[in-house]
C-alpha cells in the first residue's frame, strides 16, 4: 500500500485510472474508501488520486490526530510525490478546506475546481456577504441541527437505503476519533473577497437541497463570490450527495470537467 511520509504523519493514497489528474478529497465522516462509487466512472476518463486525510482513515498522524492546518501542505506533497502538475480538484465538505487552499496557493495549476456541499475556508468572506435575514435563517437552521443531532444523510434516504446508510456508517467507523473541537481547528483560507477573486479557474459548487450544514441559499452567497463560478443544487439531496445521488453528482461532475477541458 503507497505511503507518503512527512512532517510525522503517514498519508495513506491510491491512483486509479489514466489521463488527466483529478483529486478527490473526503469529507469529515470519510476517507479514500468514501469514493466508491465516483473511482469506477470518473477513472474511465481520469486518473484518479484518493487519499486519506492525516488522522482519517489509513493515514497516521502520530499522537496528535486530525490536523486540518496541515491538509494543504500534505496535499502540495503528494502532487509532488505523483508527479501530478495539472490538477483538477473535488472536495466534499472538509475536502473543500483542502482544495481550496491548494486552489489559493497555485491557481495556474488547477484546471477546475469542483466545492461539494461545502464552503470550508472561505465561510468568513462569505459570511460577510450576506444579508441579515440570511445569516439569521441558517443560524436557525444549525441550531436544528444541533437539537437533532448532526448528521451527514439525509434522513429520508436513511431510511428508504438502509444499506446504504450502514455501510456509510461502516466507512466512517474506520477513522480514529476526533476531538469535539474538530471543527474549530479549520483554518481561515480565504479572508476576504480579494482572495476568492483570485480563483479564475471554471469552479462548480454542487450542494443537496436539503443540506443543514451548507444550505444551498449559503453556498449561492459564495458562488456569487467567485468570478468563473456555477451552482448545482440537486433535489431530494442531503449533506453527501456524491453518496446520496451518486449518478446525478458523477454526471454533473463529468460535464462540468468536459466544458472545463474545452476552454
Amino acid at each position: 500500500m503507497p505511503f507518503l511520509s512527512r512532517d510525522g504523519a503517514r498519508i495513506y493514497y491510491e491512483v486509479h485510472g489514466k489521463g488527466p489528474w483529478l483529486v478527490l478529497a473526503h469529507g469529515a465522516a470519510g476517507n479514500h474508501l468514501s469514493w466508491w462509487q465516483q473511482v469506477p466512472v470518473f477513472s474511465k476518463s481520469y486518473r484518479c488520486l484518493v487519499f486519506d486525510h492525516r488522522g482519517f482513515g489509513l493515514s497516521a498522524n502520530g499522537d496528535e490526530g486530525p490536523s486540518p492546518g496541515q491538509f494543504v501542505e500534505d496535499l502540495e506533497a503528494l502532487l509532488e510525490e505523483v508527479g501530478a502538475e495539472e490538477v483538477r480538484l473535488v472536495g466534499q465538505s472538509m475536502g473543500g478546506l483542502t482544495c481550496l487552499g491548494y486552489a489559493l496557493r497555485h491557481p495556474n495549476r488547477v484546471r477546475a475546481l469542483v466545492m461539494a456541499s461545502t464552503l470550508a475556508g472561505m465561510r468568513k468572506p462569505v459570511w460577510l456577504a450576506t444579508e441579515p435575514i440570511v445569516r439569521a435563517k441558517a443560524q436557525e437552521l444549525w441550531q436544528k441541527r444541533r437539537e437533532n443531532g448532526r448528521r451527514a444523510l439525509d434522513p429520508e434516504f436513511a431510511y428508504c437505503r438502509p444499506e446504504l446508510a450502514f455501510l456509510y456508517r461502516q466507512i466512517a467507523g474506520l477513522n480514529p476519533p476526533r476531538p469535539p473541537d474538530f471543527p474549530r481547528r479549520y483554518p481561515i483560507l480565504a479572508q476576504d473577497v480579494t482572495d476568492l477573486q483570485r480563483l479564475t479557474m471554471p469552479v462548480l459548487f454542487i450542494v443537496g437541497e436539503r443540506d443543514d450544514l451548507y444550505p444551498p441559499f449559503l453556498v449561492a452567497v459564495g458562488q456569487r463570490l467567485l468570478p468563473n463560478a456555477r451552482l448545482v443544487v440537486v433535489p431530494g439531496a442531503g449533506h453527501s450527495v456524491y453518496y446520496e445521488k451518486p449518478a446525478v453528482f458523477n454526471e454533473a461532475v463529468l460535464t462540468f470537467l468536459k466544458e472545463a477541458e474545452e476552454r
